[in-house]
């Protein structure tokens, strides 16, 4: 993780050299602010992974002698069989689309948006899944 920290660290810096650069060359206040707001996030990102970089052990990436198999292993877990992704995106596209035709579509989509959200996290809270 620390290779990581210091590549936001000095993506933060190269961002703070262009945000000035860019608003002194352009005196544009919207595109200044938005350059700032970004090296303020990136310089955030940046210290998190470079502070808990000393708390976890090292990995490979952090080993310059490492080969692509010594990070191998399970990733995490992820639900194969789920629909409530596709609940959440009809549901996601009819809100959208309720802004640019009408909101009366915030009605159709809203039950989509809540059942697939209860679906999705409580998915399992039920059936042979559930815990005892």
């Amino acid at each position: 993780m620390k290779i990581q920290g210091q590549m936001f660290i000095w993506l933060s810096v190269f961002i703070l050299a262009m945000a000035v650069v860019y608003g002194v060359w352009s005196k544009e206040p919207v595109g200044t602010t938005a350059l700032f707001l970004a090296f303020g996030l990136s310089i955030m990102i940046g210290f998190y992974l470079a502070f808990t970089a000393n708390r976890v052990d090292a990995m490979a990436q952090d080993n310059k002698e490492a080969d692509v198999a010594d990070e191998a292993g399970e990733l995490g877990f992820f639900s194969p069989h789920s629909w409530q992704p596709l609940s959440l995106a009809v549901g996601g596209a009819f809100a959208f689309m309720g802004v640019v035709f009408g909101w009366w579509l915030l009605y159709f989509s809203a039950p989509l948006l809540l059942i697939g959200l209860f679906g999705w996290v409580f998915e399992y809270y039920r059936g042979e899944n559930r815990t005892q």
